[in-house]
């Protein structure tokens, strides 16, 4: 069996978690074969276009479907974008339902916008409704690639930085780690009513950063609260780092050049970066001129 399949999701319900994240369940059949890893375990959705209501993809094929969908004119091309598994379980009627946590971005007004303002992929969970149904490649044994948080058996601190597009994995890695696990977070989000309740370990020390610049500056402003913070002496950390590329790079720098962290055991991933485009992201990851996101790459 393949790693990763096509599924059909529906959308089942949408609840608002903050002023900046609305989650969306999925259901559907084809779910019976969907097999989350957990912790940061991602898949690509495919969402439609504002005047479309559904996704349509011109191939599911494993060995044609990316041509033919670049191949679709830009004016119909559904949206790809990564999203995290925030939680899958079984229904009581047998089902499989997932979740996945969604960003509004502001308006210019400085309101989180319910068409979610900015972003294809938010304007389209901010319209979201039962009934409604996308496409999305996922995956089918949850031992897979797309699980990047691989914390060591050994390891006897966990040390997580997220902003709000990370949170959701973050989220869900506190949620699998042992409840007797040591653990220091820091979680970057836009408003104060987005520090979301977390079920996490007894003893995890969770700093939230309620975000005041959005300029180069906030990379600056949350160093300067990492370094202010002390970190419980351990003798093998893990830490897991992501977000905006530009502040991922820089907290990465940090644990490994001033916290003394050995850099094979820090797990950093760049979900977007400030001044580009989605598009433009996405076209640089599949010409691979991404940065490397393995523990061991030189910064």
């Amino acid at each position: 069996m393949a790693d990763f399949m096509f599924f059909d999701l529906d959308v089942v319900r949408t609840r608002r978690l903050g002023h900046s994240f609305l989650r969306v369940t999925f259901g559907g059949e084809s779910l019976a074969d969907f097999r989350s890893g957990g912790f940061d375990q991602s898949l690509s959705l495919f969402l439609p276009l504002p005047h479309q209501k559904d996704t349509v993809l011109p191939s599911t094929d494993e060995d044609t479907w990316f041509a033919a969908w670049r191949g679709v004119p830009d004016a119909e091309r559904p949206v790809m974008r990564s999203y995290t598994v925030r939680a899958q379980r079984r229904t009581e009627a047998g089902g499989v339902e997932v979740d996945i946590d969604f960003v509004l971005h502001e308006d210019p007004s400085g309101n989180a916008a319910a068409e979610g303002a900015g972003s294809p992929a938010a304007h389209w969970a901010g319209r979201a409704e039962p009934g409604m149904r996308i496409m999305a490649i996922g995956p089918a044994v949850a031992e897979n690639k797309s699980v990047r948080f691989q914390r060591p058996a050994t390891a006897d601190l966990t040390v997580l930085y997220a902003d709000e597009t990370a949170l959701p994995a973050a989220a869900a890695i506190l949620e699998r780690l042992p409840r007797d696990a040591r653990v220091t977070a820091w979680f970057e989000v836009p408003h104060a009513d987005d520090r979301l309740e977390l079920a996490a370990p007894e003893d995890a020390d969770i700093t939230w950063i309620v975000r005041e610049d959005t300029g180069p500056g906030r990379t600056q402003r949350v160093l300067d609260v990492l370094r202010a913070a002390e970190l419980p002496s351990a003798q093998a950390p893990y830490a897991w780092v992501a977000g905006e590329a530009g502040t991922v790079r820089a907290v990465r720098r940090h644990l490994v050049q001033e916290r003394s962290i050995d850099r094979r055991s820090v797990r950093f991933t760049g979900y977007w970066r400030l001044g580009a485009s989605e598009e433009q992201l996405l076209a640089e990851a599949y010409a691979g001129q991404a940065p490397s996101e393995e523990p061991d790459s030189a910064l």
